[in-house]
């Protein structure tokens, strides 16, 4: 299918999530002929920049020279569409660049991101779209919390992307003055305050927008104050705390935020994980799953897939029809044994994960499993 108008084309004047990527739309994409150029590169300095430029050359002339005369044309057009998208110098914060084109169709995405990618240059029948997916899995976005008992600064954290959503603080009296109050009465009112100002942190942290539906939280800083704020959350944010870290409240962002992905990232393998043993409970137990490429393949045809697990750095070699989009594991015949159609070589995983995409299945990519292996590397827990 060819893209939209409106989605021909992407340049964000920002550094961009991952998790703002539609991707679901970009693996509606697809042609007859390996039109679509896709590059992953690193830009995070002028040096990273040249190396990149050296990278991505050597594949073009590769490409090229192994391209039939028919193709050749349309290659060199989205060669010229992407010249500046590679050529231009980094932004603040920028680690990598995602590129998508096709000349003859004039689409033209460039997304700049604050995290980095293996470089990669791919041409073929869509958007090749794996590399990111994998990073999505990883850096699904957050909250952080920095407080102590009279401080809090709010942040949500997007793909390396650091961004203040709030900040509060009291003035506490920590000394009690000759001839005032009881010490009694002064340890009792400074805790009532502190405990005031942990109820107010409670009410910003429920009303940060989208919480809900982010990874987590996690919540930093020094003392008893963020043990503290966990108890007074409701059941349902409690459980959307990721992890307590133990730092001062002057920590630098940078590295604040390096600590929490650590965090974040530990937590989302270990939902990985659990999906995983999930799957191999079902299929242990002949409850609703599937495994191996064609079984995984049909369901999500289907629609009956919930949950897509994938083996992550996982190849398996197949083929897929550029007409009628059948694809498969195994040997690549020369025409498709549905349509007659030309095929072309794939890694059936990328191809199960964009039918995941066009199908709202969750996927969950595994780093290491050796039941999954042993079912090929993909599984699915299906919805009935």
């Amino acid at each position: 299918m060819e893209p939209t108008p409106e989605f021909k084309s992407i340049l964000p004047e920002s550094l961009v999530p991952v998790t703002e990527i539609d991707l679901a739309a970009l693996s509606e994409i697809y042609d007859e002929t390996d039109i679509y150029l896709s590059i992953y590169m690193k830009s995070a300095s002028r040096a990273e920049l040249d190396v990149s430029h050296s990278f991505v050359a050597s594949r073009f002339k590769a490409m090229e020279k192994s391209l039939p005369a028919d193709l050749r044309e349309a290659f060199r057009s989205s060669i010229s569409l992407v010249e500046e998208a590679i050529g231009s110098l980094p932004w603040k914060g920028e680690r990598s660049r995602v590129i998508f084109a096709c000349g003859p169709l004039s689409f033209l995405h460039l997304y700049r991101l604050g995290l980095e990618v293996e470089p990669l240059v791919v041409l073929d029948t869509s958007p090749f779209l794996l590399p990111l997916a994998r990073l999505r899995d990883d850096y699904e976005d957050y909250g952080l919390l920095l407080l102590d008992s009279q401080e809090s600064r709010l942040f949500t954290i997007r793909s390396h992307i650091l961004q203040e959503e709030g900040h509060s603080s009291i003035d506490l009296m920590n000394k009690h003055k000759k001839g005032g109050w009881s010490q009694m009465r002064f340890n009792r009112l400074r805790k009532g305050a502190i405990k005031s100002f942990l109820g107010t942190v409670a009410e910003d942290v429920l009303g940060l927008e989208h919480l809900q539906n982010m990874r987590g939280l996690v919540i930093a800083g020094p003392g008893d104050a963020k043990s503290q704020l966990v108890e007074m959350l409701p059941l349902q944010m409690k459980d959307k705390v990721m992890g307590l870290l133990d730092v001062p409240m002057g920590t630098a962002p940078a590295d604040l935020m390096k600590m929490s992905d650590q965090v974040a990232l530990k937590k989302e393998r270990s939902l990985s994980q659990k999906t995983a043993d999930d799957l191999r409970s079902a299929v242990l137990k002949g409850q609703l799953s599937a495994y191996g490429t064609d079984q995984v393949r049909d369901a999500l045809m289907q629609g009956r897939v919930n949950s897509l697990v994938l083996l992550d750095n996982f190849v398996i070699p197949g083929w897929i029809c550029e007409k009628c989009q059948h694809f498969q594991e195994g040997g690549q015949p020369e025409n498709c044994p549905h349509c007659g159609g030309k095929t072309s070589r794939v890694n059936v995983l990328e191809e199960l994960y964009e039918l995941a995409q066009r199908t709202g299945a969750q996927v969950e990519f595994v780093d290491e499993d050796e039941f999954l292996q042993s079912l090929g590397g993909v599984g699915a827990i299906l919805r009935y």
